[in-house]
């Protein structure tokens, strides 16, 4: 049925006039305008007293006239629902809420991206704001791997632990899972990875992706589960009376965490997902634990924090202890309350995020040598690309700018000792995650699995080319049907003189965005370049004049080796059509409008 609902969107949208004429753009697209209700749009401007944008972003992104105030002040009140709605809440929420009252010991075992960094780091706040001191065990990458492992689960238990959360993982650990029982732990697993055909032998799995979970919150990331796994065990300590005798925590400051997890995950700001970032931002900025704030320092953020700021800014230091340094520094980063010891961390994960940055480079110029040099696998619906000696900390962000370049799903696997790590990343319409785990079932996989946008994998290093046929086999259909890469879709048209401080503001109001909510993008029509040159190392800057002869600066990311900035360095007095996004930015006090180049095409 996706499938098909794919098809009939990519030939609405090849049927459907270009934008402005733009049917080739300097990155290969073909631009189309977002398709908006103009009646209801007015009809939400005016009842929100709001500016006509606002009524189009709302009306182009499906808010409905009666959902629109909602939609723009989220409250949790609103939008949060029982916890108890996702399976296995009430038993997870009971059992450890049990070992709250008794003093047994808890410990937390998490996965070492941000997603598991900061849903450990919740689930510890939260635990020792009710009374008890939990240990944080976070895998190290490259001798553990991803997820719950035999030795490390049986250690727990017999060091103490009577009840183990797994964070971000479990879903699919039979054999660990299986050794923690064993030992006399009882496990609660607290994830959003899609699930095999048999579910692990743990107490509770609280996973709204599971196959006979009726929640429908399949697209929180795991922090946002944790968040409700404290909602669901506060409320137990509560009723039974638990906080008599204590301060009863207040939740709300955890948001910032969910925040930060949820848009570093990559999945949909719709629903109760956006409300959560809109509230965590709003803790964040009013009082950031010592953890965030040290990460605001090492990253020159001096004001206040956006969903781009938690995306790359700070969810890359984060997460770049578990890729090439010590996995357990993010969590332990956003658990404590040390300023010093956060500050120190800070500058540890900034460092190595730098060593990243290289190792990253490196890797991503061997995989796109590889794509260029073999026709075949140019060709090849889902790009898979192996090679002995690629870092695995590494691997997801090289498949993620494979999938930008190409267009395509891709799969980056670093191979040592005949065995393979690989990580992919998906395009819209096209379910990776349940490809790698038929893959598994399939025996083509030592193990793997994952989410509809993104997959990890274990494989033995002959068996990479029966992946690639698989994974060509089964997904090739929703590749050709996606339209990912294929089109760029805009919201509309500005002049120079319209993208003002004030039109920044309006479109503010309808954020914040990221995967699933699309930051508006606007098209700028006949645009003549002043000047443009390389900044930073790949960047290109822009200082434009419309047609009613106002001046426009903008800037075009990682441009610098592609099309559009060869375009764009090449175009001084020729005028173009440019489709980008406004930013507000502050310098020394002066507010300014800054255009965030995503394209570029020859006015005709």
């Amino acid at each position: 049925m996706d499938a098909v609902r794919m098809s009939a969107t990519a030939q609405a949208l090849d049927e459907a006039p270009p934008f402005l004429g733009v049917a080739r753009s300097a990155l290969g697209r073909r631009w189309v305008e977002r398709a908006a209700d103009a009646s209801a749009a007015l009809a939400i401007a005016q009842r929100l007293n709001a500016g006509e944008i606002v009524g189009r972003l709302l009306a182009s992104r499906g808010v409905g006239l009666d959902a629109a105030a909602r939609y723009l002040s989220p409250t949790l009140k609103n939008d949060l629902p029982d916890p108890n709605v996702i399976l296995d809440m009430e038993c997870a929420a009971l059992r450890i809420a049990a070992a709250v009252r008794t003093g047994e010991g808890i410990a937390i075992f998490g996965d070492y991206d941000v997603d598991g960094a900061t849903s450990s780091a919740l689930l510890a706040r939260f635990l020792r704001a009710v009374g008890v001191e939990p240990t944080i065990y976070i895998p190290d990458r490259l001798s553990e791997g991803y997820g719950p492992n035999v030795a490390a689960m049986t250690r727990l238990a017999r060091e103490g632990a009577k009840v183990i959360i797994t964070v971000d993982c479990g879903t699919q650990a039979q054999e660990a899972l299986t050794a923690a029982r064993d030992a006399g732990a009882d496990v609660v697993v607290c994830d959003h990875h899609l699930p095999g055909e048999l579910l692990p032998p743990a107490l509770a799995i609280v996973n709204p992706n599971r196959h006979d979970d009726r929640s429908e919150l399949g697209q929180l990331a795991a922090v946002g589960v944790a968040f409700m796994l404290a909602v669901a065990v506060n409320r137990v300590l509560r009723d039974g009376g638990w906080f008599a005798a204590r301060p009863e925590p207040d939740l709300r400051p955890l948001l910032s965490l969910v925040a930060l997890g949820t848009v570093a995950d990559v999945v949909p700001l719709k629903g109760l997902n956006r409300t959560f970032v809109v509230k965590g931002l709003e803790q964040m900025a009013a009082a950031p634990f010592a953890g965030v704030a040290a990460l605001k320092a090492v990253g020159g953020l001096s004001g206040e924090v956006e969903p781009y700021h938690l995306g790359f800014v700070l969810g890359p230091r984060v997460n770049a202890g578990g890729r090439v340094g010590r996995c357990d520094l993010g969590a332990r980063l956003l658990a404590t309350d040390d300023a010093g010891e956060a500050e120190a961390i800070a500058r540890e994960l900034d460092v190595l995020n730098q060593q990243r940055r290289a190792i990253e480079q490196a890797t991503l110029d061997e995989a796109i040598a590889m794509v260029e040099g073999d026709a075949a696998l140019r060709g090849a619906p889902v790009l898979v690309v192996a090679r002995e000696g690629w870092h695995p900390g590494v691997i997801g962000i090289v498949a993620g700018r494979l999938k930008e370049r190409y267009g395509k799903p891709a799969i980056v696997i670093g191979v040592n000792d005949g065995i393979g790590k690989g990580s992919g990343r998906s395009l819209n319409g096209v379910d990776l995650g349940s490809a790698v785990v038929a893959a598994r079932e399939a025996g083509l996989l030592v193990n793997g699995g994952g989410h509809k946008m993104a997959a990890g994998l274990t494989i033995e290093g002959r068996q990479v080319p029966a992946l690639a046929d698989f994974l060509a086999a089964r997904l090739g259909g929703d590749c050709a049907a996606s339209t990912d890469g294929a089109t760029l879709t805009l919201d509309g048209a500005l002049s120079a003189k319209g993208a003002t401080v004030e039109m920044c503001a309006l479109i503010a109001r309808c954020g914040p965005y990221g995967a699933g909510n699309p930051e508006p993008l606007f098209a700028f029509p006949n645009m003549r370049v002043v000047n443009a040159a390389v900044v930073g190392e790949s960047h290109v800057r822009c200082v434009f004049t419309g047609a009613d002869g106002a001046r426009l600066s903008g800037i075009a990311f990682r441009a610098l080796q592609s099309e559009l900035g060869a375009l764009l360095l090449n175009a001084k007095g020729r005028a173009l059509h440019v489709a980008a996004s406004l930013k507000a930015d502050e310098w020394q006090g002066n507010v300014r409008v800054q255009a965030q180049i995503r394209d570029a095409a020859p006015a005709s």
